[in-house]
């Protein structure tokens, strides 16, 4: 039986980046992966594939809308060849899945293919073509999540689909329905609203991308309705049947009428549940809680001592980045080391256009929480830079502490905000205050520099260009 300081279940980026920490500490490695490709949900049905569908149809937006207006003439009608859209999106994805192999090769990591189950704390089973049993001194679960539904909509993965068939479709739809208006259904639905289907979200709170900042959910509702989207928040979904080619969905609205929506493909983005399936974490003693989340501590250490648990099947939230972060503390807590993070300092993003980043407290966590504060906050219509790309829709609005000055959130749609949101962070990482980043030099003409102004606006209503 092959012994191994410590074996990691699931390649998704908090997976193969513990991988890669843990090898570079100097610990033998192995990773366990039941699919073909190493990088899980983000690399091959998520983060990758959609950001390759948005950007597709964004060049197609902009070359049907735009160009005329930057003075580029094209010959004819502007048309979608579909297939090779989803080709290219392939390739992406191949690309960055080879990306991975190639990584765990040069840090000389163990890859075994198979499903991994536990046979007790210290004595994995890997089940692929082959079954094989390895020994692990310790083992970090990194399992991820799964496409969550509601109890009773069938999902056919034909026309009542998930993200994972949404990503793969034959054709563009002419009538996709949205039940959710979270980060996968709005991402998804502008994609295809801009190849020309029409779009409904049909949405169970009163508003969308409801984690945000509420001014967020109600600019991007402005701005993705004057692109054609059409929003009924608080509709609670009651029935979803397919006949044929068609998809009907019946609703409540807020005053208990029942309303229906008929489309040919009903996409269901109701969020993502942790997935540990086969995973037999009884036989390690490793506690699943209510909500199928594994149970951790603050060194994400479950209840069975040389077990950990990161990324999506783990309490928080479920992004890539804060996966891969618990990862290397995971990495690093086994080496000795002291790590941390501070999960009010992981940013979240929508890569809608304009693109919503935040990070930090909302409005509504600072008055719920009786915290005094000040706003700052700045149109991205008032910069240069904005005007000259023809991006102006959104803003960036920062709150600062009303004693302190210390910044407490940072909320911003615009474009590039999604890269913008880093500055915030590191501001934040560090402690800095509003003027802090006021008498921060942003180069001219950037996008940036809307967060100096925000900043201005925060430090005595000093904003300079509004």
């Amino acid at each position: 039986m092959n012994t191994f300081d410590v074996a990691i279940i699931g390649s998704g980026p908090g997976g193969y980046v513990a991988a890669i920490r843990c090898a570079q500490l100097g610990m033998k490695t192995a990773l366990i992966e039941k699919y073909d490709t190493l990088g899980g949900t983000c690399l091959n049905v998520g983060c990758i594939p959609s950001k390759s569908l948005l950007d597709s149809s964004h060049h197609f937006e902009d070359a049907q809308k735009h160009f005329a207006t930057h003075g580029i003439e094209i010959e004819g009608e502007v048309k979608v060849n579909f297939e090779q859209m989803i080709a290219r999106k392939a390739a992406v994805v191949e690309q960055t899945t080879k990306g991975i192999d190639y990584l765990m090769d040069k840090n000389k990591i163990t890859v075994l293919r198979g499903l991994g189950r536990f046979k007790d704390a210290q004595t994995i089973e890997v089940v692929g073509d082959e079954t094989q049993e390895i020994s692990a001194k310790n083992t970090i679960i990194a399992t991820g999540s799964k496409p969550a539904s509601l109890p009773f909509i069938s999902l056919d993965k034909e026309r009542v689909i998930t993200s994972t068939e949404a990503l793969k479709l034959k054709e563009i739809p002419k009538h996709l329905v949205i039940i959710g208006g979270g980060v996968i259904g709005l991402e998804l639905g502008q994609v295809y609203r801009r190849l020309g289907a029409e779009v409904s979200v049909v949405e169970y709170a009163d508003r969308i991308a409801s984690v945000m900042d509420a001014s967020l959910s109600k600019e991007l509702t402005k701005v993705m309705k004057k692109q054609g989207v059409k929003f009924f928040t608080s509709h609670q979904v009651q029935k979803v049947d397919r006949k044929g080619k068609e998809v009907l969905v019946e609703a409540l609205d807020k005053k208990g009428n029942t309303v229906s929506f008929s489309g040919d493909y009903c996409l269901v983005s109701v969020g993502r549940r942790p997935y540990t399936d086969g995973l037999n974490a009884e036989a390690a003693g490793v506690k699943i809680d209510d909500r199928g989340r594994v149970e951790v501590n603050d060194h994400l250490q479950t209840t069975a001592s040389n077990i950990f648990a990161i990324g999506d099947v783990v309490r928080g939230a479920m992004l890539a980045h804060k996966a891969e972060e618990e990862g290397v503390l995971v990495a690093e807590y086994l080496s000795g080391q002291k790590p941390h993070i501070d999960y009010n300092l992981i940013p979240n993003v929508i890569y809608t256009w304009p693109e919503v980043a935040a990070v930090g407290k909302t409005e509504e966590e600072l008055k719920a929480a009786g915290t005094t504060y000040k706003v700052g906050q700045f149109p991205m219509r008032a910069l240069g830079r904005a005007r000259a790309s023809m991006d102006t829709d959104g803003f960036i609005k920062i709150l600062a502490d009303a004693q302190t000055d210390e910044v407490l959130g940072v909320h911003m749609i615009g474009a590039r905000a999604a890269d913008l949101i880093a500055e915030a962070v590191t501001a934040m990482e560090f402690r800095a205050s509003a003027e802090d980043i006021s008498r921060m030099s942003h180069s001219h003409p950037t996008y940036a520099e809307a967060i100096k102004e925000a900043a201005l606006a925060a430090t005595e209503n000093r904003a300079l260009h509004v």
